[in-house]
């Protein structure tokens, strides 16, 4: 029921195609991350998605139905696109309260997701009064207002402070762990590392990856692991019977490419060499994102 399904969707804006044959799921259970340059088309296929935009071709479903046949779209989708266009003379909680009655959707409710997303105190304020991320909550918290299956995030952290991201993150979390579905924006590879579980990347609007996030760093990190040792020219003699090389890094430490730390640890148990501490060295989601779409970024500065 909460799937999303994209299936060949297509968008075109005169003579330039935005989005281009795209078609991959977003499963409920898990967190996924929607990734790619700006202008690689992820706010267009949410918009899409959500009815905003008419597709050219294709088609964007969720729980087999188009989000504009939906009868009671809040209490199934909830989405943040962009907190800005909350009209800034409407007290927030009156702004909650209008979506609440368009969708039969108890007062109740609104407080509640008022204290969820920390605006419990200022709900009687104008949101004209609210800061960047007050104005992230108060669009997080009309999200959740249905308490929905499904929910779309672009860019949810923007202007959170760090407490705000810790909870954002901790949210998706657990919405996800309850089997609802989580779609999420965003340009920050370091946060997106921490709550992501699968991603779907684009590049110039032609989908690049759709893989757990895991073997989307896996299959872009060279094999190698970092270690120390209180003994390292016995474990580098042993190593090179084995055509392998210890070689020196910051810290007291060591390298070895071209392994992995099972094979280490195995052939220093061996050997009867003390190992102090070792790790597989992997490259980060940044590093790997950018390997992928370093030829389908339309806006990039040249290197300094």
């Amino acid at each position: 029921m909460n799937r999303i399904e994209i299936r060949e969707l297509t968008k075109d804006q005169g003579a330039r195609r935005v989005v281009d044959h795209l078609t991959f799921d977003v499963l409920p259970g898990r967190v996924t991350g929607f990734l790619g340059p700006n202008g690689a088309g992820k706010s267009t296929t949410m918009r899409l998605l959500l009815g905003l935009d008419r597709a050219t071709a294709g088609t964007a479903t969720i729980g087999g139905s188009r989000f504009v046949d939906l009868r009671d779209p809040l209490r199934q989708v909830g989405a943040l696109l962009d907190p800005q266009a909350i009209h800034g003379g409407r007290r927030a909680r009156d702004h909650l309260l209008a979506l609440a009655a368009s969708n039969r959707i108890p007062a109740s409710r609104v407080d509640e997701v008022l204290e969820q997303a920390g605006l419990g105190e200022v709900g009687r304020r104008r949101v004209g009064t609210f800061s960047l991320g007050m104005r992230q909550r108060l669009g997080v918290a009309a999200a959740l207002l249905g308490d929905p299956g499904v929910l779309l995030l672009d860019e949810p952290t923007n202007g959170l402070d760090p407490e705000g991201i810790i909870w954002i993150r901790e949210l998706m979390r657990g919405l996800a762990a309850e089997g609802r579905t989580v779609f999420v924006s965003s340009h920050l590879m370091a946060e997106s590392a921490a709550f992501v579980d699968h991603l779907v990347v684009l590049g110039q609007g032609v989908l690049l990856a759709d893989t757990p996030m895991t073997e989307f760093i896996d299959a872009r990190s060279a094999p190698g692991v970092r270690l120390r040792t209180s003994e390292p020219d016995r474990l580098a003699a042993a190593l090179a019977r084995e055509g392998l090389r210890l070689d020196p890094a910051a810290g007291g430490r060591w390298t070895v490419a071209g392994v992995r730390a099972d094979s280490i640890g195995a052939l220093a148990a061996r050997e009867g060499v003390p190992i102090l501490e070792l790790s597989d060295e992997r490259a980060s989601l940044e590093e790997a994102y950018l390997a992928l779409t370093a030829d389908s970024a339309p806006y990039s500065a040249p290197a300094a």
